[in-house]
């Protein structure tokens, strides 16, 4: 797939750009396609668009908005099975889930921001005075590649529903699922201006986004280091920002769980997009007096899991994204080894039946001093670390013992104790027994891990601003 265009003001335009991104399938290390690279002339066409249409678009009926996310929701069902195809080559996500993991939870988030934004209430009332909630204006939204259309949902349906209009620069790893989706949003009917897309590196058209002085909020899935960036450039405007950034995420198993349940599961979860998710519970917090039999369940889970083609449908594990997340992972896993961490199954290189790809070996680490750097760092690969402690007060300071945090995880079978320990945890999410992903709770992190929230109604508010109004009756 080659796409030479970028979607603004209501069309397909040639860029500005003369550069070209190559897409790398990572599953055979061969082109899967070429897109152009936006750089500042095009980063401020697509601006100038967007700046155009938001006084029109902030002033459509929520109604209207609202019809146009419906039709974007229905062409996401429409195109599924492409799409899945086209990100299975991009990103190499095992085929037998990826219409499940990367297709269909899009099409979930912008249903429920459109139900969200038809019971929101845009206008509020003080003891004698009236709060408009009113759209920010023109938004960047800059997304990852690890769920390309899931993270980009989180951004694109809220600002539009808020009534603002966007510049979305996806990853230069997965640009052509996201050509598709634009020609779904081309499809639905948003006026010109509304939508716009733009490919490019984060280090171009990223930061060209977050410097523009027509932008008046950033939001940005990705590194801390990334964030950071994007975070400086903004602030010479004083834009809003909205960070979702990397973690390092604890799971706690206290001696009270099922063991043979709550292991297993933990691994798996460490491991789901072959562990390049950025609330991925790596940490995995064992009392002392089960140490060994947890050891013994996590390696078995980690051993049964097939890594190999996407396109097998037996694959549980496909590669990782691209070279340089490979070299990362596995430059980390020898860190592990020098540092003394006890290597129980996988380690450094590809499994031995695998000679081309990006794959890594599922890895279990034991005997992991929460000091040593794959205890601190994201290492956003199949890399689990076990460490052990005495108590809940030790697990509970072990677990906030980190610069990230996304999420964290509890398994017990004492409602109280969970509540006890969810309520002194350092994250913006807590799972507790497994508990399943609830699309209107709030996403988001302490620390390193950023800040602002995603989803539900506290999604929906950060593309809002607050005019407060005295004297105004309403």
């Amino acid at each position: 797939m080659k796409s030479d265009k970028f979607y603004i003001n209501g069309q397909w335009v040639s860029p500005e750009s003369e550069q070209k991104l190559q897409v790398i399938n990572p599953a055979t290390e061969s082109e899967a396609g070429t897109v152009f690279a936006a750089g500042a002339a095009d980063v401020d066409k697509a601006v100038s668009a967007a700046k155009s249409a938001a006084e029109t678009w902030a002033a459509t009926p929520l109604s209207e908005r609202c019809a146009a996310l419906g039709a974007m929701s229905k062409g996401l069902a429409e195109h599924a099975d492409e799409l899945a195809r086209t990100i299975t080559d991009e990103m190499g996500m095992p085929a037998n889930i990826c219409r499940g993991y990367q297709v269909e939870p899009p099409a979930m988030v912008i249903d429920n921001f459109v139900e969200i934004a038809q019971e929101f209430s845009f206008v509020t009332r003080n003891q004698t005075s009236v709060n408009l909630l009113e759209p920010v204006g023109v938004c960047a939204l800059i997304t990852p590649w690890n769920f390309p259309l899931t993270q980009s949902m989180l951004k694109l349906a809220p600002a539009l529903a808020a009534g603002c209009t966007v510049v979305w620069k996806p990853s230069e790893e997965t640009p052509l699922s996201a050509t598709i989706f634009a020609e779904i949003v081309h499809q639905a009917g948003l006026p010109a201006g509304v939508f716009n897309m733009i490919h490019g590196e984060g280090s171009v058209a990223g930061d060209a986004l977050a410097a523009h002085p027509s932008v008046r909020k950033v939001s940005l899935t990705g590194s801390t280091r990334a964030g950071i960036s994007v975070a400086t450039r903004a602030a010479e405007s004083l834009k809003r920002v909205t960070l979702e950034l990397g973690g390092k995420s604890a799971n706690i198993i206290c001696d009270d769980a099922d063991l043979e349940a709550v292991v297993p599961a933990g691994v798996n979860k460490c491991f789901s997009n072959s562990g390049q998710a950025c609330d991925a519970p790596s940490r995995m917090l064992v009392h002392r007096s089960q140490y060994d039999k947890a050891l013994e369940l996590a390696v078995a889970a980690a051993e049964s899991l097939q890594v190999g083609d996407p396109c097998d449908s037996d694959t549980d594990l496909g590669p990782l994204v691209n070279e340089a997340q490979f070299r990362r992972v596995n430059d980390l896993i020898e860190t592990g080894l020098r540092e003394g961490a006890r290597l129980l199954t996988g380690g450094p290189g590809r499994p031995d039946t695998l000679t081309t790809g990006y794959y890594a070996k599922p890895t279990v680490f034991a005997d992991v001093a929460n000091s040593m750097e794959i205890a601190r760092q994201e290492i956003f690969g199949p890399v689990l670390c076990i460490i052990p402690y005495e108590n809940d007060e030790e697990a509970i300071q072990i677990a906030n013992d980190s610069p990230y945090g996304l999420a964290a995880y509890i398994s017990t079978a004492d409602d109280a104790r969970a509540g006890r320990i969810a309520k002194r945890l350092q994250a913006g999410q807590v799972r507790i027994n497994q508990a399943p992903f609830d699309i209107t709770a709030p996403f988001g992190g302490y620390k390193m891990s950023g800040y602002g929230r995603e989803l539900g109604d506290a999604g929906l508010s950060e593309y809002l601003e607050i005019k407060a109004c005295m004297g105004l009756s309403i």
